[in-house]
């Protein structure tokens, strides 16, 4: 069983800690950089702060404030106590981002498993490399070495993969680590690529047993081939409504066409295990079965995706044991990460989850209950008014939720999603990227003072605009069509579009002082995202669930590192 990493009071104090910090500090976690001069931001910084930052170069930004493993800090003035404070805070709060071994991998120089081929891990075989991008190399290959080492610590070979997407993840574990793997994803196309990879994995693997009369590519014997299921997770839907949708494959939707045989072909979610003598070319036939029903469901699952299709029709199960699973989910977006641990709590066949968590800002609050972004299918006749909770993605706990001060805003947890590591890679290299906000915010004074009733307008990105100065952006800006077309008229702004050159110039020497206040920005960016962590773990605390998190990725490589894990014990398992 695993063991919390701090006792419940001392969970419990460091949310105090947090809670109190943020609030201290709301006005700058809470700013949006591109307003830096229409807010005039610096000047809300106090002055004995401005002194100390105004004048660093970036290098020393990322030496003096937001590199938590600088010993032996060199000041070119006396800094207030306040801010060195606010740093030695922030830094001793937020949960540790260094991976397991204890060394720390400098940010923007490729993981050991990339040093001879940047773009293949060494340590990940080849059929699982095809398509998948080396950050997601790495991913798969941790993640699914701990969910392999957990399954065995639970006498479990079953997984569900939420959001599984192309199927990466699920392929390693199923055909690379010999699980039973079944993944769930919303977008029906997705399924389709990760049916069509299977597909072509098998292919691979079939044409190597034949030349080398066994298969060297994989650790074990593959097992069998993975369910792909097309589902929307509902978060305010019970775990029994998730189960129902684990127990049908993606060809067995109740949907337009489907046959009166395929309702009843409900499967369970335990497989059948194959032979360890079964041979890929049986494995290929399997899936080829899978295949041939794919494409007689073709119209069913057209490009566009019917709005019918955006969950799964619901199926009663046979009134038989689904069995015990590990359920994982991979940067799992938004309240689904939150859904997932409710579902862990409460479902009694979930024995273990592993939650990897990603886009905060997309976490449903009690003060923004529909944040942008967040997909919301229009289809809910598979949800009885029953299944419907008030329940949200953040605070999850009743201990946070209790606390003063304890709100997050979309802002301050869109911040939590940046990534440290690639920011700080910037500084020291005074790379010309730090330009962009500083442009950006230019603009957006431009456009304020032209019309004060737009704010922060979704402009169309300018590729490369930091390699160009200012007054070259601008005439990009205004003055090429295609640009123009597509950027300022979308806001009510005219093509041309004028501007203070002299303006500009005074706020164009002040791009240090823009780096410097992001680099404020961004050091209470770990504090937000260590405050929405600790939440989840009090929660399963507060449930009578210990959980431990785990710093599982290479931070430079995936920002977003850190694994959340819980093992039901047999004293919890119900």
């Amino acid at each position: 069983m695993l063991v919390a990493t701090f006792s419940e009071q001392e969970q419990k104090e460091l949310a105090e800690k947090l809670t109190s910090l943020l609030s201290t500090y709301r006005h700058i976690s809470d700013s949006y950089i591109i307003e830096f001069f229409s807010e005039s931001l610096w000047e809300t910084l106090p002055v004995s702060w401005q002194e100390a930052l105004g004048d660093l170069t970036p290098p020393m930004i990322a030496d003096l404030l937001l590199d938590d493993k600088i010993k032996d800090r060199r000041y070119s003035s006396v800094w207030p106590l306040s801010l060195l404070a606010l740093r030695t805070a922030a830094h001793a709060l937020t949960f540790p981002r260094t991976t397991p071994g204890g060394h720390q991998q400098n940010a923007g120089v490729a993981a050991e498993e990339f040093q001879s081929n940047h773009s293949q891990s060494s340590l990940l075989g080849h059929i699982f490399r095809k398509h998948v991008k080396p950050k997601k190399q790495h991913e798969i290959r941790r993640l699914g070495m701990l969910v392999k080492e957990l399954c065995d610590q639970a006498n479990c070979n079953c997984v569900v993969d939420v959001g599984s997407g192309q199927g990466h993840l699920t392929r390693f574990l199923s055909f690379g680590l010999g699980l039973h793997v079944t993944g769930i994803e919303a977008d029906p196309n997705l399924v389709s690529m990760a049916t069509k990879f299977d597909r072509q994995l098998l292919q691979t693997l079939t044409k190597e047993n034949q030349s080398s009369g066994k298969a060297h590519v994989l650790r074990s014997e593959p097992g069998p081939p993975p369910r792909h299921v097309v589902g929307w997770v509902n978060p305010k839907a019970s775990w029994d409504v998730f189960i129902q949708q684990l127990g049908m494959t993606a060809t067995e939707s109740d949907s337009i066409g489907a046959t009166t045989e395929k309702k009843q072909r409900v499967e369970d979610l335990h497989l059948e295990p194959l032979s360890c003598q079964t041979k890929a070319e049986d494995l290929q036939n399997t899936l080829h079965s899978q295949k041939t029903a794919s494409q007689t469901n073709t119209s069913i699952f057209p490009s566009g995706t019917a709005t019918e299709m955006l969950t799964c029709k619901t199926i009663p199960i046979p009134k038989r044991d689904p069995g015990s699973f590990v359920l994982t989910g991979l940067h799992a977006c938004g309240d689904l990460s939150a859904t997932l641990l409710r579902h862990f709590t409460n479902c009694p066949h979930v024995n273990v989850i592993t939650s990897v968590a990603c886009c905060y800002m997309k976490i449903s609050t009690k003060e923004n209950p529909n944040p942008p972004g967040v997909f919301q299918p229009p289809f809910f006749s598979d949800i009885t008014t029953a299944d419907f909770c008030s329940e949200f993605g953040y605070p999850m706990s009743n201990w946070v939720r209790g606390l003063t001060g304890h709100q997050l805003s979309y802002k301050a947890r869109e911040g939590a999603c940046h990534a440290i590591e690639e920011y700080l890679q910037r500084l020291r290299e005074e790379s010309t990227l730090l330009r962009t906000h500083c442009y950006r915010a230019i603009l957006e004074n431009i456009i304020r003072a032209h019309r004060p009733d737009i704010r922060r307008p979704g402009v169309q990105t300018v590729k490369k605009a930091h390699m160009l100065s200012f007054s070259e952006l601008v005439t990009f800006f205004c003055h090429i069509r295609k640009y123009a077309r597509l950027a300022l008229p979308r806001v009510g702004l005219p093509a041309d579009l004028p501007f203070d050159p002299v303006c500009v110039d005074a706020m164009l020497a002040q791009q240090g002082k823009v780096v410097a206040y992001f680099s404020l920005v961004l050091l209470l960016a770990p504090v937000v995202e260590t405050l929405v962590l600790l939440d989840r773990i009090i929660f399963l605390q507060e449930r009578g669930f210990q959980s431990k998190l785990i710093p599982l990725f290479d931070a430079a490589f995936s920002p977003r590192n850190l694994v959340l894990v819980a093992v039901k014990s047999e004293e919890t398992r119900s």
